[in-house]
């Protein structure tokens, strides 16, 4: 097997971005473990055998990541290819993105005031009608 990081210097951005964000789940394992395991009495200050525990845990998932991002040829391919299309991705502007918004909710007021007229109508009709009892 190399010693050499499959395919350096592509991907990077997505490599670093998968190892930080599986990097921090791993740390938040590491403290539940933590605080699962200090109050386990097996002959050892709870203490040791927490953080013992929680070192080898985060050791562990560290050699996954490093052989994940690293060496794996799927992943690795995985994780290039998806750098690369990111970078086709036609982003929207930041006018686009507040044109549409604006839409959104201004679609939203319209139909929510829709809504509310013709359920006033009809409650109307209906209490006219004697149907509905709005004296509660």
């Amino acid at each position: 097997m190399s010693t050499a990081i499959k395919k350096f210097g592509q991907g990077y951005w997505t490599r670093l971005m998968t190892v930080i964000g599986f990097g921090m789940l791993a740390v938040l394992g590491a403290v539940w473990l933590w605080r699962l395991l200090e109050t386990v009495d097996i002959g050892i200050h709870p203490t040791y055998v927490a953080s013992g525990a929680a070192l080898l845990f985060l050791a562990g998932v560290g050699v996954l990541l490093w052989w994940f991002a690293g060496f794996n040829a799927k992943s690795v391919d995985f994780l290039v290819a998806t750098e690369g299309e990111m970078k086709k991705v036609n982003w929207s502007t930041r006018r686009e993105i507040v044109g549409s918004t604006l839409v959104v909710i201004a679609m939203t007021l319209i139909i929510s005031l829709f809504c509310w007229v013709w359920d006033f109508a009809f409650s109307t009709i209906f209490v006219w009608m004697r149907v509905l009892d709005m004296r509660s």
